[in-house]
């Protein structure tokens, strides 16, 4: 395991109810969200991602202009996305927005490439869904050549190929990071390290060390590539509050709702109390009082050999308040005590 550890906080823009249950509108949102990222800072959160969606369910459809407006109002906490959807997107214009975010920030972009939960973008911006895996890899080689900076060559089935194409604005210092979401498939990872990219696990259920398994894979990926191993990191949901009781009573009625909600489109069962009990005492719900969440995370960071973890905060229409409540007691109470922990 990693000397150091990154602890994050992860956002898909869920769109959230004010104290009287109403949903809030989207821009309301995605303001709130901008104050929920300066408290991270303050608190002394390392990384905020913020996914993208392309639905009515969730407020933020480009990420990139969140975190820009987060970059102008923090000052330490590095900025990334939870995930960009790659391949319903142009490589050339996301390396160039995040590289803009990375001039905004003074260097703190990151970007975790992947392919998405959701499939909205593929019709939305005329992708066809039989190419989804064509898309990804040949997009994502590309987005490799644009890493390295100076002039890019290439030639692919997706684009036009590009020769001696220059692309502005260059990374001011050093290389954007980047990371690729994996979220259980064998290829992924060895995809990866393939590309020599940071793994980010994205463990939404079930005891996280079934992963492990993807863990050892690209240890031997990396062996086998003759490359640096690259590090690894989990982005779960979770959240904080006084106690146990208080944090399951805050979080379950919001999370149903998401989940039926979701599980309506891939039918999913209805969500039982039980089962989520059983998820947040063992499985990939970090959910509870600082002291258990703590003891809970700093379990899934040694069982892993992680570098970074992430909480996912934001649940279906869980309040902009409460949200605000569990990111100042993750960073105030929880991330102090996982590092004692693991020290």
């Amino acid at each position: 395991m990693a000397d150091h550890i990154d602890f994050g906080l992860g956002t898909f823009g869920d769109v959230t109810a004010d104290a009287e249950g109403a949903l809030q509108p989207h821009a309301r949102v995605i303001r709130d969200l901008v104050e929920e990222a300066v408290l991270a800072d303050a608190v002394g959160i390392d990384v905020f991602g913020v996914g993208e969606h392309h639905r009515s369910d969730f407020a933020v459809s480009a990420p990139e202009v969140v975190l820009a407006a987060i970059g102008a109002r923090t000052t330490r906490i590095r900025l990334g996305s939870a995930v960009t959807v790659l391949s319903s997107d142009d490589p050339i214009r996301v390396f160039q927005r995040f590289a803009t975010l990375d001039a905004i920030s003074g260097g703190r972009a990151e970007v975790i490439l992947g392919r998405g939960s959701f499939t909205e973008s593929f019709p939305l911006f005329g992708f066809e869904l039989g190419d989804y895996e064509r898309l990804f890899e040949e997009k994502l080689d590309l987005f490799s050549h644009l890493l390295e900076g100076g002039p890019v060559d290439w030639q692919g089935t997706v684009r036009p190929p590009l020769v001696a194409q220059q692309i502005f604005p260059p990374i001011e210092t050093g290389r954007l990071r980047t990371w690729i979401g994996v979220g259980g498939s064998p290829e992924s990872v060895v995809r990866a390290a393939r590309y020599n990219l940071p793994m980010m696990l994205a463990i939404i259920g079930g005891d996280p060390m079934r992963f492990r398994p993807y863990v050892d894979l690209q240890a031997r990926a990396y062996a086998e590539f003759g490359t640096p191993r690259q590090p690894v990191g989990v982005h779960s949901p979770g959240h904080v509050a006084a106690s146990d009781e208080e944090a399951r009573e805050r979080f379950f009625p919001a999370y149903r709702t998401m989940h039926a909600r979701i599980g309506a489109e891939r039918g999913w069962p209805p969500l039982e109390r039980a089962a989520f009990d059983r998820e947040a005492t063992h499985g990939s719900l970090y959910i509870g009082s600082p002291e258990t969440v703590a003891r809970r995370i700093a379990a899934t960071i040694r069982g892993l050999g992680l570098q970074r973890f992430e909480l996912k905060y934001s649940a279906g229409p869980l309040t902009h308040a409460v949200m605000m409540d569990s990111i100042d007691l993750y960073g105030r109470r929880v991330v102090p005590m996982v590092r004692d922990m693991l020290a």
